[in-house]
Parts: C-alpha cells; sequence; structure tokens
C-alpha cells in the first residue's frame, strides 16, 4: 500500500505546479499571447497541453522510481533539484504569461533548463529508468526556450 501512496504522490506533485502555472497561462492564450509575434517554428496552440500531460505523467513517474529506488547514498539533493525545477516550471508560467514578461521568462526557462539537467545527472545513479524518462522533458523545455527566446526577440 505504500508503494501506491508514492506513486499517486509522485505523479500527482508534477500536475500541482501545471494547476498553478496554468492559472496564469490559460487566461493569456487567446488574449495576450495571440497578439504576440511568433516564430515560423511556433507549434499551434493546441499541441502544448497533451505534450506538458505526457511529460508531467513521465515527471512524476521518474520522481516514483527514484523514491522507491534501492540507493545507499541520500537522495535529499537529487530531491531538492527536482522540486526546484517544478518550482521554476510553475514559475515561468506565472513570469511569461501572467507578467507578459518574455525576457524575464527566458531567464527562468534557461534556469529551469539548468535544474533539468541537473535533475537528470543526479537520478542517474539512483535510476537510470527514471533519468530516461526526464529526457523528452529536457528535449521539450529545450525547444521551448528556443521559442520563448525567438517570441522576446520579436516582440
Amino acid at each position: 500500500m505504500l508503494k501506491v501512496t508514492k506513486l499517486i504522490t509522485s505523479v500527482l506533485l508534477p500536475f500541482v505546479a501545471a494547476a498553478i502555472g496554468s492559472l496564469a497561462t490559460f487566461p493569456n492564450i487567446s488574449t495576450w499571447y495571440a497578439t504576440l509575434d511568433k516564430p515560423f517554428f511556433s507549434p499551434p496552440n493546441w499541441i502544448f497541453g497533451p505534450v506538458w500531460t505526457v511529460l508531467y505523467l513521465l515527471m512524476g513517474l521518474s520522481l516514483y522510481l527514484v523514491w522507491v529506488a534501492r540507493y545507499k547514498k541520500s537522495k535529499k539533493l537529487a530531491f531538492g533539484v527536482f522540486g526546484l525545477q517544478l518550482a521554476l516550471n510553475a514559475l515561468w508560467s506565472l513570469v511569461f504569461f501572467g507578467l507578459h514578461a518574455p525576457w524575464a521568462g527566458v531567464v527562468v526557462i534557461i534556469l529551469l533548463l539548468v535544474c533539468i539537467i541537473a535533475a537528470i545527472r543526479l537520478f542517474l545513479p539512483i535510476s537510470k529508468v527514471a533519468a530516461y524518462l526526464l529526457l523528452p522533458y529536457v528535449a521539450w523545455v529545450g525547444f521551448a526556450t528556443l521559442l520563448n527566446l525567438a517570441v522576446a526577440m520579436l516582440n
């Protein structure tokens, strides 16, 4: 029963970050964001929801695998960096969409990217699968970083 509780908690945590970020995102997509100039490689708005849903699920599964892994060293730093990247994930939405601040968003998303890479490196010795589950996330945030930078430059 304890592993089920850990699984549910692990999966819910990223979705809590998503919910916080969505408070700023949803009201601004059809208003402020729609008025921005976007680069040619900007995907349609409908793609973001499904992609992020899968990524949040992968994050949760990754966290769960680290939590239940039999690892003799401390996991505190790995958990701390994972928590920091979740906070930065939510913060990015609040800054970019909520404050209408693309350049500040660039700063936050670069910090987010660094934290995701750090989380992958910290998860790797604990659970290779957990680290690999974060690879699509780092790839998407890398793309999102380019998109954020392009939007900031165009507006």
